[in-house]
């Protein structure tokens, strides 16, 4: 079952890509889970950072270094995170990934700051 980035709740499709995977190195933050405590993302922390311009440098390498793993594991052969920055307290993360078979996904997922 798919996972919505927006609730975290399931979306009750049967997904067959690695939007889970995507999701939950994103929204875990990093050390917090005790089976794999190198599961997680920094991005939690940009909860308390102010909407200026480089809040998108960090959530783009915070991102970058959580999904590291999908690609060391060969699940994908890429990944690209770009940036939005509406200024309406968040930031808006753009995913693609190309996944092991070829077959490329786009992900968009908010980070909340202040």
């Amino acid at each position: 079952m798919g996972l919505d980035p927006l609730t975290g709740d399931y979306s009750g499709q049967v997904i067959d890509d690695l939007g889970n995977a995507v999701y939950l190195r994103l929204q875990t933050p990093l050390g917090s889970w005790w089976a794999d405590p190198t599961l997680g993302s920094r991005l939690h922390e940009l909860q308390r950072e102010k909407d200026v311009p480089r809040i998108q440098i960090l959530a783009k390498q915070y991102a970058e270094e959580a999904l590291r793993p999908i690609l060391d594991d060969g699940r994908a052969t890429s990944i690209t995170v770009e940036t939005e920055q509406p200024h309406d307290g968040r930031c808006l993360l753009l995913i693609t990934v190309v996944d092991a078979q070829g077959r490329k996904r786009a992900f968009n997922h908010p980070v909340k700051v202040a």
